[in-house]
């Protein structure tokens, strides 16, 4: 595997904000001089926690941490297979997310923040009223997302939104059902940061159009 198809590891939050690392070996994360990912923070363990890249994906284990490893805003309790998107946060000192390649990250992506919605595709994050959504979307939510953001106050067709999440050659076996299931989720979790407006509207007949308020 080469380092552009390999896993990667994103500082996002913390005194390490902006850097990343290809997950070819393990790589241990703590305050040691001599780990992997150093961060140098008296609230981190020397050596906190463990990313282990195998045949299953990429594993991610506390290593008996006093500030604990949190998983997608869950205390991390035991080993777990990192899916794309996940976020961790190492004690309360640094937060990193898990994404599948660094294909998936394109240099050339700049932020955008207009509007009570805003998205970072480089980061894949995404903010509703100032306030980062945690955890973040899942890989297909956050991609469904985009598209829509992408074309702002158009109506994206129920099968342009299937290619997209999908991609073109699974896109076909996708069901009409599968596509309404993962805009149900997305309004959920929208719905969780701002209960009083709708941004994922269905359009009866044409598809579906991301209403921004608040954007130009």
């Amino acid at each position: 595997m080469t380092e552009k198809d390999a896993p990667i590891l994103v500082a996002i939050n913390g005194p390490l904000k902006g850097e990343r690392w290809s997950l070819v070996r393990p790589l241990v994360v703590g305050r040691d001089p001599g780990c992997d990912v150093v961060i140098p923070d008296r609230q981190v363990s020397r050596y906190h926690a463990r990313l282990t890249p195998g045949a299953n994906g990429v594993v991610v284990e506390d290593l008996g941490s006093k500030n604990g490893t949190h998983y997608n805003g869950n205390t991390l309790a035991g080993p777990v297979v990192l899916q794309d998107g996940d976020m961790l946060q190492i004690a309360v000192a640094q937060e990193f997310q898990f994404l599948n390649s660094d294909a998936t990250m394109p240099l050339d992506a700049e932020p955008v923040r207009t509007g009570r919605l805003m998205l970072d595709m480089r980061a894949r994050q995404v903010w509703v009223n100032q306030k980062q959504m945690i955890p973040a979307l899942s890989a297909q939510q956050f991609q469904l997302l985009w598209v829509l953001y992408q074309n702002e106050g158009k109506v994206v067709t129920r099968q342009e939104l299937i290619a997209a999440v999908w991609g073109d050659e699974q896109s076909a076996g996708v069901t009409d059902q599968a596509l309404d299931a993962l805009i149900r989720r997305l309004r959920d979790r929208l719905a969780e940061m701002d209960s009083e407006n709708s941004y994922v509207i269905t359009v009866r007949g044409h598809g579906i159009m991301l209403k921004n308020p608040g954007s130009e």
